[in-house]
């Protein structure tokens, strides 16, 4: 199940673009203004944001523009601006698509789709080049070399690793590493991901594995070619 960030003022079609990705198997929010809309991209990245250019508060290729800053999850434009340029920048900001008002809902959830497999499957292969999981034996390398990783550190690194550059906050982390509704403070996973750092770099010392996003959270780097 993917998670959807519909942004998108009028609620008309923000009820029913939910209706619709629900129907399709999907987890989805919503939000109506520009401000909001930046502050959950970047507190809780959802694998998908659909943005709505004309926003209150802040328009939509100016979220777009500071999100970008931070995080990488695929955003659809969602626009009634029909000029070329527009559809252009948004492109040049970090879209990974856009969808032209009047749509169809099916429109959309197909485009979700399709942006979702593309992502995925570039993601799962840098991923795949970096880090292998034994997840029946709860086991994982870098490189070739073993982690010797605690069950939370692997939870973590299995998380992350499967969406590099994705931003997730310290609260995401600690429901990803305790499921047992465990009463642990958040600045538990700081201890958890200095560990899995230093593993991590004694494994390959080339490379940041883990990026510590100020104010955030954490963030899995795989290098660049």
């Amino acid at each position: 199940m993917s998670r959807i960030l519909i942004v998108e003022d009028e609620a008309d079609i923000a009820s029913v673009l939910q209706d619709y990705l629900r129907h399709a198997g999907h987890e989805t929010e919503h939000v109506a203004d520009g401000r909001a809309a930046l502050a959950r991209m970047l507190e809780a990245p959802p694998d998908l944001t659909l943005l709505d250019i004309m926003l209150p508060g802040l328009d939509g290729l100016s979220v777009l523009r500071q999100a970008r800053v931070h995080t990488a999850h695929p955003v659809i434009l969602l626009t009634a601006r029909i000029e070329e340029v527009d559809r252009l920048l948004g492109l040049e900001l970090g879209a990974d698509d856009y969808v032209c008002k009047p749509f169809s809902p099916r429109e959309v959830v197909a485009r979700v789709k399709a942006v979702l497999r593309r992502v995925e499957g570039k993601e799962a292969a840098r991923a795949a080049e970096a880090v292998v999981l034994d997840e029946a034996h709860w086991r994982a390398s870098l490189a070739g070399t073993p982690l010797n990783l605690t069950r939370r550190e692997f939870r973590l690194l299995q998380a992350m690793s499967r969406h590099p550059g994705r931003i997730f906050s310290r609260a995401r982390l600690l429901e990803l590493a305790y499921d047992d509704d465990a009463d642990v403070s958040e600045r538990a996973v700081d201890s958890h991901i200095k560990n899995l750092r230093r593993k991590l770099s004694t494994a390959a010392p080339s490379h940041d594995w883990i990026r510590s996003v100020y104010g955030v959270g954490f963030a899995f780097e795989t290098p660049v070619d």
